[in-house]
């Protein structure tokens, strides 16, 4: 049997700052310049942040800080 995926664990640009315990606009800055792993849903131009609670525990678990704006 194949690996099965879940989308469980994607969470939304105001979950992920809730989760992490800080401010949606830093969340959106790092997501932005590529700083925290991201990808959007929808068109490049209007598309809505979206970020893997794995990936984003695997980001902090290597050491990475991430600094207020």
């Amino acid at each position: 049997m194949g690996k099965e995926k879940s989308f469980d664990d994607i969470m939304t640009l105001a979950e992920t700052a809730v989760y992490l315990k800080l401010s949606k606009n830093t969340v959106y800055q790092y997501a932005q310049k590529g700083k925290l792993p991201a990808f959007k849903v929808g068109t490049p131009k209007h598309g809505k942040w979206r970020f893997s609670r794995k990936a984003v525990e695997e980001f902090i678990g290597k050491g990475n800080v991430i600094r207020k704006v």
